[in-house]
């Protein structure tokens, strides 16, 4: 058990329908008995922050929004055994406990003890964060908008600390609900072929998950003709953009590129309810399955009748079918033996107090993934923490171990600058410390002692998709 008081922080707060959001000072409190408290390093905005920040699907506010995003455990209730304080770990908005009748099942990921959650609090039906006295709703079970969170301990997965944390971040949503509809639940068959509505994080995701499973066909749809190098960085064969052929419909430039047949799979990510009958009638007659995985923003949704009665299947999904405590591992593994795409999808960096910089950012049509940075020295640290660190990444990067490579060396010598600064607390002030982040991601958790941070990142494929069709 951690002893720990409320916490006043930075996070980034929506405070009724349609407001623009802010960067305020707010209150976490510690946590209860099955709980732990977060420090989060990175945060993604995805698109569904957007949706809920416009009252969808309940007008839940003042809201702390954030969903996405990976954090270190800095304390932890008396109850919890799973988590100890340093752990890295991404907080979750579905559980997994693994004896329910869905956890036990292959058919589905949504846990009956830790449900999927919408009315913006803890289990127990309280709030752990506060402005000015006055409650704050979370986000889901995360609100990783913040520098520190609360969640409850059935909603977050321990990471490795050896995998690239910023890329760890961008697997908590967006990115794994599409790798995981193509990987887990469709299960997509070696040579068969898809098509994915949208690029975003999550279409790109799905084209990852495509690549992976060993599709023939992988055809990307956007009308944003900068999707189409990034489509095909993360696996796609194949791109169109609807605004080249105006008059003719999606399913029938499907189907031109697949001899008149259409596709085995489609995917809907973009949330925009019209292009659910696109899909199914983009795929073959009487074995397509279509995956609904975009938020959207209309509560009904018009379907061509006709498209399902001639055999096509559709269907819907949550985090992509994925179990976050059994499955999503199995993700972040690939992810840190680089078997897939995840760090194609950041593009631009910009600083916390930056927000309206970076939602800017994200409608620019050349943004992938950006986020705010921020690093602040802890200038209490001891010398011998400082030696210690240094000691274990000179030792790992000496040029006399890696022959003399001169890229080694320009980051033994970075190091030793480092550690030089370091040493002079008068000098902290004004060092940049980023380097020494870049030179060695694994040592971030260790380095937690004298570095305080948090990295907000924004998913740019996610915001701006329900304007391009």
């Amino acid at each position: 058990m951690s002893i720990s008081q409320a916490i006043t922080c930075k996070a980034v707060v929506c405070w009724g329908k349609g407001e623009p959001w802010k960067v305020e000072e707010i209150q976490v409190e510690p946590p209860k008995a099955t709980e732990v408290r977060v420090k989060m390093l990175y945060a993604s905005i995805c698109h569904t922050d957007i949706l809920i920040s416009t009252g969808l699907p309940l007008p839940l506010f003042p809201r702390v929004l954030g969903h996405e995003g990976v954090g270190v455990v800095e304390s932890v209730g008396d109850e919890v055994k799973e988590f100890k304080e340093g752990d890295i770990v991404i907080p979750t908005y579905i559980g997994e406990c693994k004896k329910c009748e869905n956890c036990t099942s292959e058919m589905a990921n949504l846990c009956l003890k830790h449900p999927f959650t919408i009315n913006g609090l803890m289990p127990d039906g309280s709030s752990r964060m506060s402005i000015r006295g006055q409650k704050l709703y979370h986000l889901f079970t995360c609100s990783t908008m913040a520098e520190y969170t609360v969640v409850d301990a059935n909603y977050a997965v321990k990471v490795d600390p050896g995998i690239d944390l910023s890329l760890a971040g961008f697997l908590s949503c967006g990115y794994s609900s599409g790798f995981g509809a193509a990987w887990k639940e469709f299960k997509v068959e070696k040579g068969s072929s898809v098509a994915v509505f949208g690029l975003g994080a999550v279409g790109l995701g799905v084209v990852d998950g495509a690549r992976v499973q060993g599709a023939g066909k992988i055809i990307g749809i956007d009308k944003n003709p900068y999707r189409k190098d990034k489509g095909e960085a993360f696996g796609m064969t194949d791109f169109i953009n609807p605004d080249d052929e105006p008059n003719k419909s999606i399913s029938e430039l499907v189907k031109e590129m697949t001899h008149g047949t259409g596709v085995d799979y489609g995917f809907e990510c973009t949330g925009v309810t019209s292009l659910l009958s696109e899909a199914l009638e983009a795929t073959k007659l009487g074995k397509g399955k279509v995956m609904a995985i975009g938020a959207a923003n209309e509560a009904k949704v018009p379907l061509n009748f006709l498209a399902i009665a001639l055999g096509r299947n559709l269907k819907g999904t949550i985090f992509g079918g994925i179990k976050t405590k059994s499955e999503l591992p199995i993700i972040l593994d690939k992810c840190k033996n680089k078997q897939l795409q995840v760090d194609q999808l950041l593009t631009h960096q910009v600083m916390l107090e930056d927000l309206d910089e970076a939602i800017k950012l994200l409608k620019q049509p050349d943004c992938v993934k950006d986020y705010y940075k921020i690093l602040e020295v802890d200038y209490d640290a001891t010398d011998e923490k400082i030696r210690l660190n240094y000691r274990k990444l000179a030792l790992k990067w000496h040029p006399d171990k890696h022959n003399g490579d001169s890229a080694v060396t320009a980051k033994f010598q970075e190091i030793n600058e480092a550690y030089t600064v370091l040493s002079d607390p008068d000098k902290r002030l004004d060092y940049d410390f980023t380097g020494i982040y870049e030179i060695d991601k694994y040592t971030l958790r260790e380095y937690l002692a004298r570095f305080k941070g948090m990295i907000l990142t924004c998913n740019g494929l996610g915001i701006s998709h329900t304007s391009m069709w």
